[in-house]
C-alpha cells in the first residue's frame, strides 16, 4: 500500500466514530470544556448591553412621560415619526452630521500631515510622538474643560491672551477679544474634538506608513520619481484603507459625542447634537418614549457605520495576511 493511500486511512482511524456513543460524549465534553470559560463573559455582555437595548426598544414604542404617569399607552411608530418630523430633532440631526463630517475630515488631514512628519527620522522623534498622542489620552470631559477655561475664556484664556500680545506688538491698545463660545459655538466644539481626535488618526496612518513596501518606493526613487509622485501614486493608494478605517472609526465615536457639547455650550446656540437631544428629552422633558426612539435611531445609524468599519478591517487584515 502506498503512503498516499495510507495517510487518509490513518486520518479516518484517528477520527472518532460517530457511532461510538462514548467517543461522541467525550467530544461534546471537550467542546464544552473549551467554551465554558467564555460563558461568564458572554452572560455579562448580554446583561450589560443587550437587555438594556431590548428595554429601550420596547419603551420607544410607548407613549410614556413621567410628568403624566397615568397616561402611558402604546404609541406604535409615532415616536419614530416625531424624531424625523420634529424641528428641534431634525436640527440636531443636521448638527450631528456637520459636526461629524468636519471633525473627521480635518482630523484625517492633520493626522496625515503629522504621520508623514513622524515617519521621518529625526532627533527626539519619540518625545514628539508622545507629546502628540497626549491629547487623545485625556479624559473627554477634562479636555472640554481645558478648552472652555484655559483656551477659550474671553478674560483669561490663552487664545485671547495671545491675540492681545500680538496686537500689542503693533502698538494697539484696544485689541479684539472674540468670545468663540458665544460667537462661534459650533466651531469651538469642532476645534476641541479635532484637537482630541487628530492623534487617533495620526496613529492609524502612521501604522499604514510604516507598513509600506519600501522596495517599491526605492525602485521608484531610482527611476527618478519625485516625492510628490511617490506620495500620490504609491503612498496615498496604500493608505486608502487606513484612511477609510480612521474615518469610519472616528465617525462611530464622534456621532455619539456628548461630553464636548455638554461641557462647552450646554447644547445652546445651535450646537445640540443627537446625544445631547436624547439627554434633554429624557431628563428635561421626561419623555422616555421619544428619548428611547431617538436613541434607537442613533444606534441603527452607528450599526450601519460599524458594519462598513468592520468590512474595512477584515479587508485590511486579509491584505496583510496575503503578503
Amino acid at each position: 500500500m502506498s503512503s498516499a493511500t495510507a495517510a487518509p486511512q490513518r486520518q479516518r482511524q484517528s477520527r472518532p466514530s460517530t457511532s461510538d456513543p462514548k467517543a461522541t460524549a467525550r467530544a461534546r465534553t471537550t467542546r464544552w470544556a473549551r467554551r465554558a470559560p467564555l460563558l461568564p463573559a458572554l452572560i455579562f455582555l448580554i446583561i450589560v448591553t443587550q437587555l438594556p437595548f431590548v428595554a429601550t426598544l420596547i419603551i420607544s414604542f410607548m407613549n410614556w412621560n413621567s410628568l403624566r404617569p397615568n397616561d402611558t399607552s402604546f404609541a406604535g411608530i409615532d415616536n419614530y415619526i416625531s424624531v424625523l418630523t420634529d424641528q428641534g430633532l431634525r436640527a440636531s440631526i443636521i448638527t450631528t452630521i456637520i459636526l461629524t463630517v468636519t471633525v473627521v475630515l480635518v482630523s484625517l488631514l492633520l493626522g496625515l500631515g503629522l504621520a508623514l512628519l513622524l515617519d521621518k527620522k529625526f532627533i527626539g522623534r519619540g518625545i514628539v510622538r508622545t507629546m502628540l498622542i497626549a491629547p487623545f489620552l485625556i479624559v473627554p470631559v477634562a479636555a472640554a474643560l481645558v478648552w472652555k477655561h484655559a483656551l477659550l475664556n474671553p478674560s483669561y484664556g490663552l487664545v485671547n491672551g495671545t491675540l492681545t500680545w500680538v496686537w500689542s506688538l503693533f502698538g494697539s491698545d484696544n485689541p479684539p477679544q472674540p468670545e468663540l463660545l458665544s460667537q462661534a459655538p459650533l466651531f469651538a466644539v469642532e476645534a476641541s474634538l479635532i484637537w482630541q481626535w487628530t492623534p487617533f488618526m495620526m496613529l492609524i496612518l502612521l501604522a499604514g506608513l510604516q507598513s509600506r513596501p519600501m522596495d517599491v518606493i526605492e525602485a521608484a526613487q531610482i527611476d527618478g520619481a519625485s516625492r510628490w509622485q511617490i506620495f500620490r501614486y504609491l503612498t496615498l493608494p496604500h493608505l486608502r484603507q487606513y484612511l477609510e478605517l480612521g474615518g469610519l472609526l472616528g465617525t462611530i465615536y464622534i456621532v455619539q459625542n456628548f461630553d464636548a457639547v455638554f461641557t462647552l455650550t450646554s447644547g445652546g446656540l445651535g450646537t445640540a447634537n443627537l446625544p445631547f437631544s436624547i439627554y434633554q428629552t429624557f431628563y428635561t422633558a421626561n419623555d422616555y418614549g421619544l428619548a428611547s426612539a431617538t436613541g434607537v435611531v442613533v444606534v441603527i445609524g452607528t450599526i450601519i457605520i460599524a458594519t462598513f468599519a468592520l468590512r474595512t478591517v477584515f479587508t485590511l487584515f486579509q491584505k496583510e495576511e496575503s503578503r
